[in-house]
């Protein structure tokens, strides 16, 4: 049965608003700041509370690496909240709150599972890993210095104010390895000063400089969703190698001496030409977006909840199911098989099961009597240990 969140059908939209996402993601995305103000304080209540991450903190024995804290005012070292054996040291972060550090927990979408919901919705519109970390921040607190962000994000604000203020951006677009260096980029100039309130949602994309205080005498809680992309870089580097497989030209060895002071370059230069010309004649978008593609899709985490309660349970003929919401699959043909890329790993079924698996996986209804298939009660049984259908 699915879970009725109002986030769930529309995640990008309920966040940012239904009538902006599509001028966003023709527009906006990974250019311009977005700041929207929803005047609904209980907008993303369903999603967190400061009460949430009190629990998540006294109740639950975190690891290094699992909790943070920042303070903009002093360096932090993670030996001022941890134990000797690596534990999060709960006394030690009360203290440190208290006198105004913020509380930061990483991950926290592998913490709770709303989160973890949220971020599918939000991987199935990006087609990116979504990640989340929780910022509990005290009063007239701020937790960081002015810095960038080497991903972009989106801020929601759950419980509190928080004031941020954006600048120039010193680097468009960084590489994921290109993380902020203190002291190697400059603010600049002050662009946009705005206070977020619960229910409200901000996009900041990677390479902004911004810094966020919370004013007044109430403590901040706002989520950042990260979205981790793969670029342009990453789908030509893969279609040349494509190529490569294919042309043993660029199999070659570089030529000899060519890390000796003084070596004459030009005839790989004219190389170099030559290869390019090839790329750009045989290099196919296809087969390199299908790889990176089925790497993406693979390598989420299966939402096969329930799976274990179900594998006792026989499926019959008759019963019906659905695909889940934000399910990630990809059919394709291997050789004389049929393979169902999926989260997790991969399915392989009898070239012959294509049409049953498509109704399967067409968005309606279904019952395996439906599928026209001798083996559609275990085909239905597969997909649903795999957590892409489920009991409708």
């Amino acid at each position: 049965m699915r879970v009725s969140e109002p986030w769930l059908d529309d995640p990008l939209g309920y966040l940012i608003g239904a009538e902006r996402v599509v001028e966003f993601l023709a527009r906006g995305y990974e250019r311009d700041p977005l700041v929207v103000h929803h005047n609904a304080p209980k907008r993303f209540e369903g999603l967190l509370s400061i009460d949430a991450v009190d629990r998540i903190v006294t109740g639950t024995d975190l690891r290094e690496g699992q909790l943070d804290m920042a303070n903009a005012s002093r360096q932090m070292m993670r030996s001022d909240y941890l134990d000797g054996a690596g534990y999060v040291d709960r006394g030690a972060v009360a203290e440190l709150y208290r006198a105004g550090s913020t509380i930061i927990l990483n991950q926290a979408h592998q913490l709770d599972p709303t989160l973890g919901r949220l971020c599918r919705g939000l991987e199935h519109t990006f087609s990116a890993h979504v990640q989340t970390n929780l910022y509990l921040t005290p009063p007239n607190a701020q937790g960081f210095r002015t810095h960038y962000d080497n991903h972009d994000v989106l801020v929601i604000q759950i419980e509190g104010e928080k004031t941020w203020r954006l600048y120039d951006k010193p680097i468009d677009t960084p590489y994921r390895g290109e993380g902020f260096e203190l002291g190697k980029f400059e603010a600049g100039e002050l662009k946009q000063e705005f206070t977020l309130k619960a229910g409200d949602c901000a996009y900041v994309p990677r390479g902004l400089m911004h810094d966020a205080l919370t004013p007044g005498d109430a403590a901040s809680l706002h989520i950042t969703i990260g979205l981790i992309t793969r670029t342009w870089a990453d789908l030509m580097l893969e279609a040349v190698s494509e190529v490569a497989l294919r042309r043993a030209e660029f199999r070659k060895s570089l030529p000899a001496g060519y890390a000796r002071t003084g070596h004459n370059r030009a005839s790989a230069r004219a190389y170099m030409a030559q290869l390019l010309n090839i790329a750009a004649q045989e290099a196919l978008l296809d087969p390199a977006l299908d790889l990176i593609a089925d790497e993406f899709i693979r390598s989420r985490p299966a939402d096969n909840r329930f799976a274990l309660r179900d594998a006792i349970k026989p499926v019959s003929a008759d019963e019906k199911f659905q695909l889940k919401r934000h399910a990630h699959f990809r059919l394709a043909e291997d050789g004389d098989k049929l393979v169902l890329i999926c989260p997790g790993g991969e399915l392989d079924f009898a070239p012959t099961a294509r049409a049953a698996i498509e109704r399967a996986l067409n968005g309606k209804p279904f019952a395996p009597s439906e599928l026209g298939a001798d083996d559609a009660t275990t085909i239905a049984a597969r997909l649903l240990a795999y957590g892409l259908v489920e009991r409708f």
